[in-house]
């Protein structure tokens, strides 16, 4: 067997290190030494193997043991990375389902099934001896052409808005409405007033909105057809006037958007005028039909309607110069600024209005409703109101009214006439306040003769003050129930008692001189 050199090197050395001790050694000796060097090395060389595989076997499994820690390190990674999409996954299934919950209660609650809403009015007033007395927010000769006081104390009828809704939600998404208003006017203190009742259906209309179909501009626009108030009228309510009221039986289109705060209304009504007696003296149906855009920008807000009536030019009007005939055609526009702030000022609200009617568009407030109006009528009219908190516990809301109408009726008429109102709420507790109404009107009105009307000119003031408690929020003005207890002083210019027999000022126990209402009130809506 050869041996490695490295052994053969360690032999020699032992040899050389017995010689160099001097030691006579025979041939035999130095065999059997070489045999035993031999096995030793073997032993070694053996030893050495092991180790050397043992080695190799230790490299393998490190190289393993990092195959393996690389490939944990990368499945590490792969499921953090499994994790953190698990996790957005989640949340946008948590998300989803917290807006299909939402939408879901919205639609459970706002959008499906029946509701019921309403409105009322009712009270007693008497004067200082305790008998009936004369009363109403358009109680001056101004009140004729829609010259709105005050309602504040000035009230003695009981007024019923009754309103039942059905909604419906599709599976496409598209929705429906469905409602109906049944209203009672009623002047009488009884408890059955069957035979004076002016009950009425006022509204009955149906609604589609959100229609798949619909696309572009006309995606999120509402149908309806029906008769109904328009959905965007508004008004001076502690007046009791509207700004404008738009109503009849017809049929339209809301919300059409042409960007994202542009979008306008279209719809057509139509009204009944009386009735015309022919040269056969039968009746002639008058109808006057009212074509309306409505356009929103932002907070402003500009309408535009045309209005016609055929055969109503047959109808005739008498007065000082003759008679004047009535017109068949109009139009009116309106241009208002509907504000969040009290006019930028501060806190609250307030909204702004210029309208302009000529011919059927004349009666530029309640749109459409006078058929009397003459081809020359023309109406021009300013309103404006706010309401805002002046201090923890008091808010103030002013309100004016003021309209210049010519040749209204007859040719060379003029009415004219401006109202100031301001309301103060004083909150004492969270269930009791005090209100104040302060209203003052002057009016110069010439109707020429017409309905046997006098010309008159004066002034016009009333004060009320009313102790009232309520349930809801103290600091809404607007919020209701409310019971009202209250006392009125109102007095005007004696000349106002002339300009007709048939109207308020005048009569017996209303006079000018002064006059002291009493009496309690409720109102509510909900």
């Amino acid at each position: 067997m050869m041996m490695k050199p490295r052994y053969l090197a360690v032999a020699i050395g032992l040899i050389l290190s017995s010689a160099a001790q001097g030691a006579d050694l025979s041939s035999s000796a130095i065999e059997a030494r070489f045999a035993a060097m031999e096995k030793r090395l073997q032993l070694a060389e053996s030893r050495a193997a092991k180790a050397e595989d043992r080695a190799t076997r230790a490299e393998q499994q490190v190289k393993q043991l990092e195959t393996r820690t690389a490939s944990n390190e990368q499945q590490t990674r792969q499921v953090a990375k499994t994790a953190e999409t698990t996790r957005q996954q989640t949340a946008d299934v948590a998300k989803r389902t917290e807006t299909l919950a939402s939408n879901a209660k919205s639609n459970s609650s706002d959008n499906s099934g029946f509701k019921f809403s309403g409105y009322a009015r009712s009270g007693v007033i008497m004067n200082d001896s305790g008998t009936s007395t004369e009363s109403g927010p358009y109680v001056t000769p101004a009140g004729q052409t829609g010259g709105a006081v005050g309602r504040l104390g000035n009230e003695n009828n009981t007024y019923v808005e009754l309103n039942l809704e059905h909604n419906q939600t599709m599976a496409s998404g598209a929705t429906s409405r469905y409602k109906v208003m049944l209203a009672d006017g009623q002047r009488s203190y009884n408890d059955w007033t069957g035979a004076t009742s002016d009950l009425n259906i006022r509204q009955a209309f149906v609604e589609l909105g959100s229609l798949p179909t619909f696309t572009g501009p006309w995606k999120d626009s509402t149908l309806w057809a029906g008769k109904r108030f328009d959905r965007d009228n508004f008004d001076i309510h502690w007046l009791d006037s509207d700004i404008i009221f738009l109503a009849g039986t017809g049929g339209g289109i809301y919300d059409v958007k042409w960007g994202d705060n542009l979008k306008s209304n279209f719809s057509l009504y139509g009204r009944n005028f009386d009735d015309l007696k022919d040269d056969n003296n039968d009746d002639t149906r008058i109808e006057n039909y009212i074509v309306t855009a409505n356009n929103y920008a932002g907070p402003f807000q500009w309408m535009l309607s045309g209005l016609r009536a055929k055969n109503n030019q047959d109808r005739e009007n008498t007065g000082n110069r003759g008679t004047s005939t009535a017109a068949d055609t109009g139009f009116h526009t309106m241009l208002a600024y509907h504000g969040d702030s009290f006019y930028g000022l501060r806190e609250g609200t307030s909204k702004t209005a210029l309208l302009y009617g000529h011919g059927l568009g004349a009666e530029v407030k309640a749109l459409g409703s006078d058929g009397r109006l003459t081809d020359d009528a023309g109406t021009l009219r300013l309103a404006t109101y706010g309401i805002t908190p002046i201090s923890k516990n008091w808010s103030i809301a002013p309100a004016v009214l003021a309209q210049q109408s010519k040749d209204r009726y007859v040719s060379g008429d003029n009415y004219k006439w401006l109202t100031f109102n301001t309301r103060l709420i004083q909150q004492i507790t969270e269930n009791f306040e005090l209100a104040y109404e302060g209203s003052y009107q002057y009016m110069d009105l010439n109707p020429q003769g017409y309905s046997d009307y006098n010309k008159v000119k004066g002034g016009f003031y009333k004060l009320t003050f009313a102790p009232t408690f309520k349930v809801g929020d103290i600091s809404d003005m607007l919020s209701r129930p409310e019971i009202r207890f209250f006392a009125t002083y109102m007095d005007w210019s004696k000349e106002l008692d002339s300009y007709s027999s048939a109207d308020s000022f005048g009569t017996d126990g209303f006079t000018a001189g002064g006059q002291w209402n009493f009496g309690i009130q409720m109102e509510t809506w909900f």
